[in-house]
């Protein structure tokens, strides 16, 4: 029902919703309807000043307000008659003897135009269906063939002036659309009183509960405040937890940083490890005395320079000799600390494990 236009009540402008509701469009405003009762004024006045515009007749007549349109937007049914004449639109009384003798039934009608004191509303054949098109409601509400002639007779019972509109009306797209498809209405309009007191109502039915849930459980903060704590300590023990994850993954990555490394820098390393077990290398460095560690380092020296004198008399190079202290850069007989005693001890040790693969391998 979304092409089919609908105004709804605006003040006392319902001549106006009745006319555009009737045409299906913005046609007319109340400027345009007030120019036409200021004509029916002008015309009447021109009729009373026939008999003589000094007569008492015309005095009163010039001093009671127009009967054709008032302050609030209500206008006359000779406005609204004459503002149909502009599409050679015609109005004929429903219920007047001439049309009774017509014997027509309703549905075979186009449209009704309904007035009940100062209210005016249309009930229109869109496609093959009605509709009443009340300004007073929320929208159009879909009237059935069998239902038409009842509506009707109910309006009539009510004092309603009901007028049957002659004539061709404007094109417009709710009748072509409605032509094509019949639509269904699940749920009826409402009056737009009814519809604004229901939701007051709701409104109020809601500010009553809430005041109800308030006076049941008062607001003392300590509920909230309890909850905010314990969120705040789920929040804190989930923060540590993360902390002690990422620390341990730290050190996970650390270890297998370093064991790589350990494993690229010295494959040669790795296998005197295997040889030689950590507890022969402790008790080694252990039972060894500091004069039995300097009688040691002294033989590794000798024997170093010893080896140096021969690759230089074999290569025939005349340079001076390079002793072996010069190129451990330090001096053997000097003093030592036990630490540094120790170090050589390991090294010692490790050149008689080399020494001894290097001839396995010549073998």
């Amino acid at each position: 029902m979304e092409s089919i236009f609908h105004e709804r009540q605006e003040g006392s402008l319902c001549a106006q919703h009745c006319l555009n509701n009737l045409l299906q469009g913005e046609y007319f405003s109340p400027v345009e309807l007030s120019f036409i009762a200021q004509q029916l004024d002008e015309e009447e006045r021109m009729r009373m000043a026939e008999g003589g515009m000094s007569s008492e007749e015309y005095r009163t007549f010039l001093q009671q307000p127009s009967g054709n349109m008032d302050d609030s937007g209500f206008f006359s049914i000779q406005v609204i008659s004459n503002a149909l004449k502009v599409w050679g639109l015609e109005l004929i009384l429903f219920n007047s003897p001439e049309y009774q003798r017509l014997g027509i039934d309703p549905i075979n009608e186009k449209s009704f135009i309904c007035n009940y004191k100062e209210h005016w509303f249309t009930v229109r054949k869109l496609g093959k269906q009605w509709f009443n098109l009340n300004s007073l409601l929320t929208g159009p509400e879909l009237i059935s063939d069998t239902y038409l002639a009842l509506f009707l007779a109910q309006l009539q019972q009510e004092g309603y002036s009901i007028f049957v509109v002659k004539g061709d009306l404007p094109d417009c797209e709710a009748d072509q659309l409605l032509q094509m498809v019949r639509v269904q209405q699940i749920q009826r309009p409402k009056l737009i009183g009814e519809e604004t007191a229901q939701s007051r109502d709701q409104r109020l039915q809601k500010s009553n509960l809430d005041q109800a849930v308030e006076v049941n459980h008062p607001f003392d903060g300590t509920g909230m405040l309890d909850e905010d704590e314990e969120n705040f300590q789920k929040a804190l023990a989930l923060s540590r937890h993360e902390i002690d994850m990422e620390d341990e993954e730290a050190d996970l990555r650390r270890a297998i940083q370093l064991s790589m490394q350990g494993d690229h820098q010295n494959e040669f390393s790795g296998s005197i490890s295997r040889s030689i077990s950590q507890s022969t290398s402790t008790s080694l460095t252990e039972s060894l005395s500091s004069e039995e560690l300097r009688r040691r380092r002294q033989a590794y020296f000798e024997k170093q320079q010893q080896q140096l004198q021969q690759q230089e008399h074999a290569s025939n190079l005349h340079d001076k000799p390079t002793t072996s202290s010069d190129a451990l850069g330090m001096d053997p007989g000097g003093d030592m600390s036990e630490e540094d005693m120790l170090q050589a001890a390991m090294n010692m040790s490790l050149e008689s494990v080399r020494n001894h693969l290097n001839t396995e391998e010549k073998k």
